[in-house]
Formats: structure tokens, C-alpha cells, sequence
């Protein structure tokens, strides 16, 4: 039985805080499911919207992109998915299938793209509503819902990984949050030996690295004992950019994995010549996630997750700024299991 109503947590205009609010359960369009939310992982992109550093957000908006729920209704023109469905919902909401860049096979960067909790509502909430085409069918392991932030934190991960460059054996993760804590398993299971940074005097961050597969971790401002065959940044710290730029050989990418960085200081020419790349990840593909569901599906990777309760969000939130959160905050909701 749908009810009327549920509880979300709302980011209104003109405020940095998100409201716990009783709404209307949406109804499903055209091509669209409704999707009865048990958990939603908690993105450092959900804090880039909280502090109004990504343009275009849709006021009010519902946060939230990594999350795990089943199909309870379908609109018209849905067909694929069937009601009872388990389902994941992540960042990339819409694509036009029209644009130049659909059309060269590259709909991350749609020019009408529309996406989770940021330009659609999200999955800080007990229900949402998602365009079919852009659902994926979760396997089994997806019952345990702190496998939510693989639909962020991992294909994302994923995406920015596959991006590395060719034969790389030795590769350094700056910051060692949800996504670099995923990644290191992916990596270790490829034979890639995983170099950690965090935060300078984290030693705790550093330790988890390590207890993960890392080969060594150490702090952002150190020199790495091995030089490194490629770099992926997922701290939003422009600084970081030279530093990983001296790190890496000639020939070789620096992988910046964020959707937001402060600015990137200048540097001298020579870090970058020598053939040396610097790259960003744009978004996500349909075809990322069903690669990464297959890895996911076929390896055990652990994600270190800390549940809260929905109403609790702006806790979670600030336990994320604060670095507080060891691997991944999820939120789950009261209602998942009625």
C-alpha cells in the first residue's frame, strides 16, 4: 500500500540547512517509476550543493543520488523494471538521446541532462520517482544496504579509474574517503598496488588505507616511496593538482575525480612536460554502472559505512565536513521494511 504522504529532507533557497518535511508521495510520468527509498548514501557532492558551489540546483530540492530502493509503481511507457524490483538510483537522472554529445556516445556530458538530487529530486526522502532507462537492477549483495554508496562513490570511482591511462601498476588516491576507500579494493583484486594520501597528521585515515590493501599511506605533502604510474584526486583541493603532478612519471595522468575543486594554483611548466596529463571526470555513463555492477557483483568489496536515521541528514552532512565519517554515511528510512 502507497500512503499519501512521506517524509524528506528539503533544501530550500536561501538556506544552508535541510528542513524534515511531511510531502506528497510523487506519482510516476511518463517512462518513469516510483522507487520506495531504503537507503541513500551521502556524497561530498550533496555538500558542494548544501554550500551552493554547483550552479543551476533546483529550489526546493531533495539531495541525495546513491540510493537503493524497490519499484512500487510504474508510469506509462514503463516497461522494463517490474513492481518488487530492487533498483539503484544514481547521480545521472536523464539524458536527451539528441544532443551532439549523446549522439558521439558521450551522454555524460549531455547538454540537458538532468540529475539526482541536484536538478531532480533525490533520495533523502522515503520515496522518488526516476526515469526507467536510468534505474539498474541491483544483484543480491544490494540487500545489504551499506553497499548504497557504490552508487556514487563507486562508479564514479570507477569511471575516474578506467581513465588512469594503460599499464599502470602504481597508482596514488588523494583523499581516502567513499570513493578511494572502494577503489583501493577494485584495484589490489587488478594487481595495481594502491598509494595512499590523506589529510597531513591523519593517521587514522592512514591506517584504514592500509588496512584496505594500500601499499603505503601517508600524508598529502609527502613524496611517495615509489614514483607513481598515475594519480586520482578525489579531495576538492586544487593544491593537490601539482603535488600529484610531481609524483607521477613522464607519460603519465593525473585524474582529477571530483565535479568541484578550488582552484588549481599556477605551477611550473616542468611538473607537466614530459607528456604529463591532467584530466577530469565528468559525470557518468549507463554503460560505467553496468561495468561496475558486474565487479561489484563478482568481488566482495567492503564499504566501512556509518547509518543514520533520514531526519538526521544535516548531521551526517556535518559529520562529512567535519572528516569525521570513516568510508561512507548512508541514510536509511523508516518506512523501508513496511
Amino acid at each position: 500500500m502507497i500512503p499519501d504522504t512521506m517524509n524528506a529532507m528539503v533544501l530550500e533557497a536561501g538556506s544552508n540547512t535541510l528542513r524534515y518535511k511531511e510531502l506528497p508521495v510523487p506519482r510516476p510520468g511518463e517512462g518513469q517509476v516510483l522507487v520506495k527509498i531504503h537507503a541513500c548514501g551521502i556524497c561530498r557532492t550533496d555538500l558542494h550543493i548544501m554550500d551552493r558551489e554547483l550552479p543551476g540546483i533546483k529550489y526546493p530540492i531533495i539531495p541525495g543520488h546513491e540510493i537503493i530502493g524497490t519499484v512500487v509503481k510504474r508510469g506509462a511507457g514503463a516497461v522494463t523494471l517490474s513492481e518488487g524490483q530492487l533498483v539503484g538510483i544514481p547521480w545521472l537522472g536523464y539524458t536527451c538521446g539528441k544532443c551532439k554529445y549523446c549522439l558521439e556516445g558521450r551522454e555524460n556530458l549531455c547538454d540537458n541532462a538532468l540529475f539526482t538530487g541536484y536538478t531532480i529530486d533525490g533520495g533523502y526522502a522515503e520515496y522518488t520517482v526516476a526515469y526507467e532507462a536510468y534505474c539498474f537492477p541491483l544483484p543480491g549483495i544490494f540487500n545489504d544496504l551499506s553497499k548504497a554508496p557504490l552508487l556514487c562513490a563507486g562508479l564514479i570511482g570507477y569511471r575516474s579509474y578506467t581513465m588512469k591511462g594503460e599499464q599502470v601498476k602504481k597508482l596514488g588516491l588523494y583523499g581516502f574517503g567513499a570513493a578511494a576507500h572502494i577503489l583501493v579494493q577494485v584495484a589490489r583484486q587488478q594487481g595495481v598496488a594502491v598509494y595512499a594520501f590523506t589529510k597531513d597528521g591523519d593517521t587514522k585515515g592512514q591506517e584504514f588505507a592500509r588496512k584496505l590493501g594500500a601499499v603505503w599511506a601517508g600524508d598529502s605533502s609527502a613524496t611517495p616511496p615509489q614514483v607513481l604510474d598515475a594519480a586520482i584526486i578525489f579531495a576538492p583541493a586544487g593544491d593537490l593538482v601539482p603535488k600529484a603532478l610531481k609524483n607521477i612519471d613522464k607519460g603519465r595522468t593525473v585524474v582529477c575525480g571530483g565535479i568541484h575543486m578550488s582552484d588549481i594554483p599556477s605551477f611550473p611548466y616542468s611538473i607537466l612536460w614530459g607528456e604529463r596529463c591532467v584530466r577530469t571526470v565528468a559525470n557518468l555513463t549507463r554503460r560505467d554502472a553496468n561495468e561496475f555492477l558486474v565487479i561489484a557483483s563478482e568481488m566482495p568489496i567492503i564499504t566501512e559505512t556509518q547509518f543514520f536515521p533520514l531526519e538526521q541528514a544535516n548531521e551526517a552532512l556535518a559529520a562529512l565536513r567535519k572528516g569525521s565519517i570513516k568510508g561512507a554515511a548512508v541514510l536509511t528510512m523508516a518506512r523501508s521494511a513496511t
